[in-house]
C-alpha cells in the first residue's frame, strides 16, 4: 500500500506517469490529403527566476531563438532520415525554405505566437504544419550556451524539460494532434539529446507513419 502510495505522490509531482496524446476525431478524414507538411521553429522558454551575473534577459531570449531554430533543425532532420527509408506518407518542406518563406513575410521568431497556424500554412504553401514547445526552468549547457556569454556548468543541467509537438492542418488552422513528454535528468543536457528523447518517442505515435 505504502509503494502504491509512493508511486501516485511521484507521479503527481511530474504531473504525468507518461506522454499524453491527442488526436482529433476528424484528422483520420484528413490525414490522407495532406502531402507537404511544414516543421516550425520550436517556441522555446528558459525560465529565469534569478539571472547569474553577467547574464542579461537579451541573452536568454536569444538563446531561446536559437534553441527554437535549432530544434527545428532537428525534428527536420530525423524526419527526413525517416522520410527517405519510406516510413511517412508525407513530405516535409526544407526548413531553410520554411524560415526563408517567414522572414520574407515580415514574420520574426517572436511573432510566430501570434500568428495563426491557417495563415502559416497558406503562407508556406502547405497541408499542414508540424509545431512544439519546449519549457526548462534553467539553460541547457552546451554549446549555444557558451555562444552567448553563459558558461557550462554555470546553472547546471536542466532537471526537466516539458515539451509538446502538435500538428495543426491548413484548411482551418485545427489542432489535429499533440504529443506532450516530460524529459528530465542528463536527457535535458543538451538540445541533441533532449530532440533524440522526443523523437524517439513521439515517433511511435506519429500520426504520418504508415501502418
Amino acid at each position: 500500500m505504502k509503494k502504491l502510495l509512493l508511486f501516485a505522490i511521484i507521479c503527481i509531482t511530474l504531473a504525468s506517469c507518461g506522454p499524453q496524446i491527442y488526436q482529433a476525431s476528424s484528422f483520420k478524414d484528413v490525414k490522407d490529403t495532406h502531402k507537404v507538411v511544414a516543421v516550425m521553429p520550436f517556441d522555446v522558454t528558459i525560465e529565469s527566476r534569478r539571472l547569474p551575473k553577467g547574464v542579461t534577459a537579451e541573452m536568454i531570449e536569444n538563446q531561446q531563438r536559437d534553441y527554437g531554430y535549432g530544434i527545428q533543425s532537428d525534428v527536420y532532420g530525423y524526419y527526413l532520415r525517416e522520410m527517405s527509408k519510406g516510413k511517412y506518407t508525407v513530405n516535409f518542406q526544407d526548413v531553410s525554405k520554411t524560415n526563408a518563406l517567414l522572414k520574407q513575410a515580415g514574420i520574426s521568431y517572436e511573432d510566430l505566437r501570434l500568428q495563426s497556424k491557417e495563415e502559416i500554412c497558406k503562407l508556406l504553401g502547405v497541408d499542414a504544419v508540424v509545431s512544439g514547445k519546449a519549457t526548462m526552468s534553467k539553460p541547457m549547457s552546451d554549446g549555444a550556451a557558451i555562444a552567448v556569454g553563459l558558461l557550462v556548468g554555470a546553472w547546471g543541467s536542466t532537471n526537466s524539460v516539458n515539451t509538446s509537438i502538435t500538428i495543426h492542418e491548413g484548411k482551418a488552422g485545427d489542432l489535429m494532434w499533440k504529443y506532450d513528454y516530460v524529459a528530465s535528468g542528463s536527457v535535458g543536457s543538451s538540445r541533441e539529446s533532449l530532440t533524440n528523447s522526443l523523437m524517439r518517442n513521439s515517433s511511435k505515435k506519429f500520426p504520418y507513419k504508415k501502418s
